[in-house]
């Protein structure tokens, strides 16, 4: 089998601009870059997609595998992008027989300026059985402390979202992008193209909402806990059962919210409650 063709394209994720402060000084502020990149798979075009342009190599391969439009990372010969005219070329050895199919059923998703999903993913059930991967209370609080010391990019400039493939408390691959699901599909990408060490992870780890979309990409890549900072969506509840993810929602310092935890989830370091809460409580069972 010939060398895969790869470009190395990467831009800078942010760029700077002047703006005005309310003292009314001018100053230079970093704000997050964000270019139009157009994806043609074996010269068909399949969407355009907006990225800061950190990975976009890994973005689009791990986007074509998310939407099922890429069999094996071993049917790829060519993943070249060229900025000048904002383009992904991808060449591959399969393509699926419904290819046309596939791309004439499209849904609109809650991501980030409006994700896509093709060939109603969205319904499928046939995955792989996922792993029944246990987490205990006192190692999801290690992965949020061990989380701080990423995310340089929203630290500078904001407006991205990150998300990391993490081996119980241990963050092996950190991603960020304009849109979570942009962020997901980089991490999906650099497995294939073995660009980093996280073939063994077990958890995945998002700053967005834990939406269907999120739900079906990370259960694609056999991975069965997703923690988030932010909420749940009901859709994102429905998949989790089907395909047994485990969620973990709203996580941020000692709070989060577990669904489809099951016994999976083990409550080995619970903090204590407010005062208030506990008078709450005591009201409550009054």
């Amino acid at each position: 089998m010939p060398a895969l063709e790869l470009s190395r394209a990467r831009l800078p994720a942010t760029t700077e601009i002047d703006v005005v402060d309310e003292f009314g000084d001018t100053r230079r502020q970093a704000i997050a870059a964000e270019r139009a990149l157009t994806v043609y798979l074996n010269k068909r075009e399949i969407v355009t997609l907006m990225t800061l342009g950190d990975d976009p190599e890994a973005l689009v391969v791990g986007y074509l595998r998310n939407q099922g439009l890429l069999r094996a990372a071993a049917d790829l010969s060519v993943v070249q992008v060229d900025w000048e005219v904002e383009a992904a070329v991808v060449v591959t050895g399969h393509l699926p027989d419904d290819l046309e199919a596939r791309l004439s059923t499209r849904t609109v998703t809650t991501g980030c300026g409006q994700g896509t999903v093709f060939g109603k993913l969205l319904d499928q059930t046939a995955l792989t059985k996922l792993p029944d991967t246990r987490l205990a209370q006192s190692t999801l609080y290690a992965l949020l402390q061990n989380l701080n010391a990423y995310n340089e990019t929203y630290r500078s400039a904001g407006a991205v979202h990150g998300c990391a493939l993490c081996l119980q408390s241990d963050v092996l691959d950190f991603v960020e992008d304009v849109g979570r699901h942009n962020a997901v599909d980089t991490l999906a990408g650099r497995q294939w193209l073995q660009q980093a060490d996280s073939a063994n992870a077990d958890i995945f780890y998002t700053t967005g909402r834990l939406t269907s979309e999120m739900v079906l990409k990370v259960a694609q890549m056999g991975i069965s806990v997703l923690v988030s900072r932010s909420g749940v969506t009901q859709k994102g509840v429905e998949l989790a059962e089907r395909f047994g993810v485990m969620l973990i929602a709203r996580a941020k310092g000692k709070h989060f919210q577990a669904i489809n935890a099951q016994h999976r989830l083990t409550l080995d370091a619970i903090p204590a409650r407010p005062p208030r809460a506990r008078a709450a409580k005591q009201e409550a069972r009054q």
